[in-house]
């Protein structure tokens, strides 16, 4: 009886998604927020407390929606390749610098500025801090950005991100659940940064490897293998208290050097784009609207400090680092603002800790800051040449 629920609740999660792509199709918007508003209705605290049939958050649910986190940076990862990371590190890592020197700032003063402890405020500038990959990507995709000009600047500057990310959990996650014990700290960031490094160094040295690993005539076998690799390596990261999504980036990245991208492209996009809908409506399906309202005030305060350092900073490496033109600088400008995974990520990870702040507040508001940020990210997005007009230089 319980797996006939189960089983149930998944059909009707994707009927959920199906109607919500439609109506996204219909209304020429981007799919993504539909997909978050769809899994709001759906939860228990919409549907639930309506007297309605309530998909829950499940393990299924979850599971598929941490394939759609690996998923979409795979595919990062395949336009990304390890000679294209070495050759622009210089600028990407300016970019990352800019980036996280303006941005993460900003949200540890709305902390202090609220009356927030150090580490409170320190938590918050992580979540305000780091733009969606996820996100990103897929608009990158749907807009048909992904191979233009203006990609490489947002996927440098993600890559720095989601680098700079792992540390700080692994910081974050020793202060935070190990009460303050620095040694915890540098025994975590020391574990995440050794595995970064043997799967840079497997990227960089195993081309031959990865070419051969899917040689293999059977297109059922094709997928099986590169499903296989992508999940176990993503999997033993996160066991490690490593970011499965940089892992899963390096991957793409190893086979993006072979002959076989456009067949795995070809073959696995399906399987991204199923895995993906289902995150994006995870996110809604874990949003309770009513302790999201709760945080409306610091949520407001958030989204109007924060939307105009995501744009500055991203038209700046657009145009200054990048060397792009008023039009594409705004593209990068407004693809950057967009919120979601890892601020999520980062609220769960302290949703256990004694202090209200960090246990209450920051993942109510966090889920409400994404909520917000990707379907204003996405907005920009499709309306960034409209913006470009305004632009400086323009």
């Amino acid at each position: 009886m319980a797996e006939g629920t189960a089983l149930l609740e998944a059909g009707a999660m994707f009927a959920a998604l199906a109607l919500a792509g439609a109506g996204a199709r219909r209304l020429g918007v981007s799919v993504i927020p539909l997909y978050v508003v769809a899994g709001i209705l759906g939860n228990e605290y919409v549907a639930g407390a309506a007297g309605l049939p309530a998909i829950r958050d499940g393990e299924f649910v979850t599971v598929v929606a941490e394939l759609g986190i690996v998923f979409l940076l795979f595919f990062l990862g395949l336009e990304f390749s390890i000679d294209r990371l070495l050759e622009g590190r210089d600028r990407m890592t300016r970019a990352g610098l800019l980036d996280l020197g303006v941005n993460f700032p900003v949200g540890v003063a709305i902390g202090f500025l609220v009356g927030w402890s150090p580490i409170e405020a320190f938590v918050l500038g992580g979540v305000v801090y780091i733009s969606s990959s996820a996100v990103i990507t897929k608009s990158l995709i749907d807009l048909g950005w992904i191979a233009n000009a203006e990609s490489e600047p947002m996927l440098g500057t993600l890559v720095f991100e989601d680098l700079a990310i792992a540390l700080y959990l692994a910081v974050l996650s020793a202060v935070v659940l190990g009460g303050g014990d620095l040694a915890s700290a540098a025994t975590n960031v020391g574990v995440a940064m050794g595995f970064l490094l043997v799967l840079v160094a497997g990227v960089a040295k195993g081309e031959v490897l990865f070419e051969r690993y899917l040689r293999v005539d059977s297109n059922e076998l094709f997928v099986i293998r590169a499903v296989a690799v992508t999940t176990l390596v993503a999997g033993a990261a996160l066991a490690l208290g490593v970011s499965e999504a940089v892992a899963a980036f390096f991957i793409g990245m190893g086979f993006s050097s072979t002959d076989h991208v456009e067949k795995l492209e070809r073959l696995l996009v399906p399987l991204r784009d199923t895995f993906a809908a289902v995150f994006f409506f995870w996110i809604g399906l874990t949003t309770d609207p009513r302790l999201v309202a709760g945080t409306v005030g610091l949520l407001a305060v958030a989204v109007v400090a924060t939307t105009p350092t995501k744009l500055l900073t991203g038209y700046l490496t657009g145009a200054r680092i990048y060397g792009l033109d008023a039009r594409r600088s705004t593209r990068v400008a407004c693809g950057m603002v967009t919120r979601g995974e890892f601020s999520l990520i980062i609220a769960a990870l302290v949703g256990g800790a004694a202090s209200p702040v960090l246990s209450e507040t920051i993942p109510a508001f966090a889920v409400g800051y994404v909520l917000v940020m990707s379907i204003l990210g996405t907005l920009l997005m499709q309306s960034a040449d409209a913006l470009a007009r305004f632009a400086p230089g323009s």
